[in-house]
């Protein structure tokens, strides 16, 4: 079944991932919300009151990771399992499939760039939660990457957009990637030992396209930040900036922003079409990368 990604009214995204499990819903509903069995696939372990309004708490043992909470908002076995996680909602649902039974999770998040991490995430534990059922020895894959990608392109998340300013353009991309930014910056950079960007001196290839001509770095602060200037005509015409923070999952958030004057629309288009392939570029040279 297609996994899908959509907007809600109050501006949050809503993850869709639907599965026939080769079980009825009985059987299922126990290792949904029966923290013992829970433990097997779920990402946390899990300690519930189990009614609505019950205390929800998910513990990371042995992980440098706080522990969070949430509540119970619906229960009606064997069809319904809701729960906050944060400020995040996860329902479960359950519906009879001849003699198995169809499971749709929707997920309800504000982090619309971090739903291929939570898509990759979510399709790990619910492969899991499969093999439980089986019989066989469960437990969640360690790494994601490629499925996470595959989501990015899938949802639509690899897209710039561009935003009209007070003195012209500002072209923005916005995507999670699969390893820490130190990782990424080596990318970036190029191999160990490589010298370092430096203020006033060249942009490193890994953070510049043909379509933009770097003029030298204005600001640089590894591994997280590099800006420089680009040129229209020989002359600063506008800014690049890109960023990394922290991400979902293992990864870094990159942001790259590109601002221009107004007359500069051909340029702005080239750039975009240039940075969507370039990031893509990146991100795939990331998966055969370890952090």
């Amino acid at each position: 079944m297609k996994d899908t990604l959509s907007s809600t009214e109050g501006g949050r995204s809503a993850l869709r991932l639907e599965r026939r499990i080769a079980h009825p819903p009985e059987e299922v509903w126990r290792a949904l919300t029966e923290p013992a069995l829970m433990a097997h696939w779920f990402p946390a372990e899990v300690r519930l009151d189990a009614q609505v309004g019950g205390r929800v708490d998910f513990v990371f043992p042995g992980h440098d990771v706080p522990d969070t909470h949430g509540a119970v908002t619906e229960l009606d076995p064997p069809r319904v399992f809701a729960f906050t996680w944060g400020e995040d909602l996860l329902r479960w649902e359950l519906r009879p499939e001849g003699d198995g039974c169809a499971l749709t999770l929707t997920h309800t998040f504000r982090d619309r760039f971090g739903a291929a991490s939570f898509a990759s995430g979510w399709h790990t534990c619910v492969s899991a939660l499969a093999t439980l059922l089986e019989g066989g020895k469960a437990g969640i894959a360690g790494d994601t990457a490629e499925l996470h990608e595959r989501y990015v392109e899938a949802f639509g998340l690899a897209e710039g957009v561009v935003e009209i300013t007070e003195d012209g353009w500002r072209l923005r991309f916005e995507r999670q990637l699969v390893r820490p930014a130190e990782t990424v910056w080596q990318a970036l950079t190029g191999p160990s030992g490589a010298e370092e960007p430096v203020e006033g001196g060249a942009v490193p290839i890994g953070f510049r396209t043909d379509a933009v001509p770097p003029g030298p770095v204005v600001d640089v602060a590894a591994p997280r930040e590099l800006t420089y200037d680009w040129l229209r005509g020989g002359r600063p015409a506008g800014r690049v900036r890109w960023r990394l923070t922290d991400g979902t999952g293992h990864g870094a958030r990159l942001t790259l922003t590109q601002t221009g004057p107004a007359e500069a629309t051909e340029e702005r288009d080239a750039a975009s079409a240039e940075w969507r392939k370039h990031i893509t570029l990146l991100a795939t040279k990331l998966l055969h990368m370890r952090g």
